[in-house]
């Protein structure tokens, strides 16, 4: 059974810090595409950040670059994302994604940036 797990998601206060954790398993994960997703209330999923399998070329969204990394980890099955100087823009539902021959979602983490 393939599971994608996120966790690290809460509220903090603008300016602050949070890193999300995608844990996966079922899969082989060095071989997957491992992306993050944000769909804030009333708006359309949109892509934040992307990793290739081994890590060596990241992409991301402008609004969070300067501000977010995506990392990796695959002898823990694990991609990352660490965010920092968080706006209240950043709120939204957070989700990994990876993509190999099949793509598989995760079920998505709260994030609030509010004081």
């Amino acid at each position: 059974q393939v599971r994608l797990v996120e966790s690290g998601g809460g509220l903090v206060q603008p300016g602050g810090s949070l890193r999300l954790s995608c844990a996966t398993s079922g899969i082989t994960f060095s071989n997957y595409f491992m992306s993050w997703y944000r769909q804030a209330a009333g708006m359309e999923r949109e892509l934040v950040a992307a990793i290739t399998d081994t890590g060596g070329w990241k992409n991301y969204a402008d609004s969070v670059k300067g501000r977010f990394t995506i990392s990796r980890d695959n002898a823990k099955n694990t991609v990352y994302l660490q965010m920092n100087s968080l706006k209240p823009e950043d709120t939204a539902v957070y989700y990994c994604k990876g993509v190999y021959v099949d793509t598989y979602w995760g079920q998505g983490t709260q994030v609030t940036v509010s004081s």
